[in-house]
């Protein structure tokens, strides 16, 4: 680990690594909040444990209607104040006038590049300010996260501390966990979703696939990351 990263005991449950993530940042630390069932139960987790998080969340321009009735729901629920960020609005006019539609579908390059101006640029000016921030990475969602640290240097974004709280839960843990608090649940989970991006970009999945198999369904599954999560 790198120095500025904090011990915390073997086994350390989600409040712990998040309690040691936010004192190590030692300044503002915020949740990156796709509303995924794990984003809800960090959520819940904070909240219980009495600890200081703010929530952010990128609208991409293509979220689902699903997506937006959970982020309602929390908003109600825990009288949330969610910083929202969006793409910057000419890129996005150059992109669709130039690329068309679903250019994202036609190469890596391309689905990069607008993933780059619908997500990474937003995320950027949402990490400004931070000393840290949280995600609901999990190993086993799939072969990009397998070597996920709990607690990490974010080198990419000016070294801040990056916080993975449920990096070693099992889908069934997760789902345990939210039935027993009866937190918010996006409908698209009924509906055979496991992982919820951008609507053209996500689809439910089959049996046997793992979490990430219905995002970018067409790509291979080492480049089934966006660009938030570079290492």
């Amino acid at each position: 680990m790198n120095a500025r990263t904090p011990q915390f005991p073997i086994n350390a449950t989600p409040a712990e690594i998040l309690r040691a993530g936010i004192d190590a940042a030692n300044g503002p630390v915020s949740l990156a909040c796709s509303f995924s069932l794990e984003d809800v139960a960090i959520i819940h987790i904070a909240h219980q444990a009495g600890l200081k998080l703010g929530v952010f969340a990128i609208d991409t321009g293509r979220l689902n209607e699903e997506t937006y009735e959970v982020a309602d729901a929390l908003v109600e629920r825990y009288k949330l104040a969610i910083d929202w960020y969006f793409p910057r609005h000419d890129e996005v006019e150059h992109l669709e006038r130039v690329e068309g539609l679903f250019s994202f579908r036609e190469s890596l390059d391309k689905r990069h590049a607008c993933c780059a101006i619908r997500k990474v640029e937003p995320l950027s000016r949402a990490l400004r300010g931070l000393s840290g921030w949280v995600t609901g990475m999990r190993r086993e969602q799939g072969v990009t996260r397998t070597s996920l640290l709990a607690i990490e240097t974010d080198a990419l974004n000016g070294g801040i501390i990056k916080i993975n709280p449920l990096i070693d839960w099992s889908e069934e843990q997760l789902i345990g966990y939210t039935d027993e608090h009866r937190l918010p649940r996006n409908r698209l989970y009924s509906q055979g979703y496991r992982s919820i991006g951008c609507a053209p970009c996500t689809r439910s999945v089959k049996a046997g696939e793992d979490a990430r198999a219905g995002r970018w369904w067409w790509e291979n599954a080492e480049h089934k990351e966006c660009g938030l999560h570079r290492r």
